[in-house]
């Protein structure tokens, strides 16, 4: 029996995923944890490829927050080595298939030979508008509001903004997302159920999807689970059920 597939007028317009669980899967296969993020960028490029068939406007990738910094150096090295090989092999593919790639977060702490190709797939890829494609890359949510807070207060102080002018929209203009739709999924693989400091602003009115799966075995099908399933479910924003069905909101 064929499995059921989304309605395509219904999709969320930007989907975000926290990618958990590479170095439970190699654990359990009794191999070194490199060996779990190297199996986790089989399912970057499937998931990817997926969203932009599915014709999904925005995806955002947690690949490595500021909390993982604190891994052992080696591990870290090897990570960091693994997004440069990533970057470098994927440009091609990104170019062909109309990705645009964004990175999220404090990039200034990326190794420099590594934010140089990060930088140049950035800029290459610029011009693409088929798919944009976020990897929040030492990224943290409290510390992207902090420095969101901080720059607003940089214009009140110069006389650029008044306090009284300061809005929910002026706030997100400061965001690593500014111009971006809030994420309407956010799936976290693994089975953990907590979302680790990630996009703590966007994701208030996200519809959260939690899946033992671990990163390494999710694939296309299960993201089409993740997706029937948010189809099933009604967002209310505050309104009541009956306000809801009568003014469902969609992708644009």
């Amino acid at each position: 029996m064929p499995k059921p597939k989304p309605d395509t007028t219904a999709l969320p317009c930007h989907i975000a995923i926290i990618m958990d669980g590479n170095g439970r899967w190699a654990k359990q296969r009794g191999k070194p944890r490199l060996m779990g993020h190297r199996a986790g960028v089989e399912s970057v490029q499937d998931i990817v490829r997926a969203v932009r068939e599915l014709g999904i406007g925005v995806l955002t990738l947690y690949a490595f927050s500021t909390e993982n910094w604190k891994r052992p150096p080696l591990e870290v090295q090897a990570l960091m080595g693994l997004l440069k090989t990533f970057l470098e092999s994927e440009l091609s593919t990104m170019v062909h298939n109309d990705v645009s790639l964004r990175c999220l977060g404090q990039t200034d702490r990326i190794p420099p030979e590594v934010r140089a190709v990060m930088e140049r797939v950035t800029r290459e890829t610029a011009s693409n508008s088929g798919l944009i494609l976020n990897l929040a890359l030492s990224y943290g949510g409290r510390s992207e509001i902090t420095q969101a807070v901080q720059a607003i207060a940089r214009k009140c102080a110069d006389g650029v903004l008044s306090p009284e002018a300061i809005d929910q929209a002026v706030i997100e203009q400061h965001l690593y997302t500014a111009g971006l739709p809030d994420p309407d999924l956010l799936i976290r693989t693994g089975g953990e159920t907590r979302l680790s400091n990630f996009l703590l602003w966007q994701a208030s009115y996200a519809e959260l999807y939690f899946t033992e799966i671990l990163w390494p075995d999710f694939r296309k099908q299960d993201l089409l689970t993740a997706i029937l399933e948010f189809q099933q479910r009604q967002r209310r924003f505050g309104k009541t059920g009956e306000q809801a069905e009568q003014t469902p909101e969609h992708c644009s």
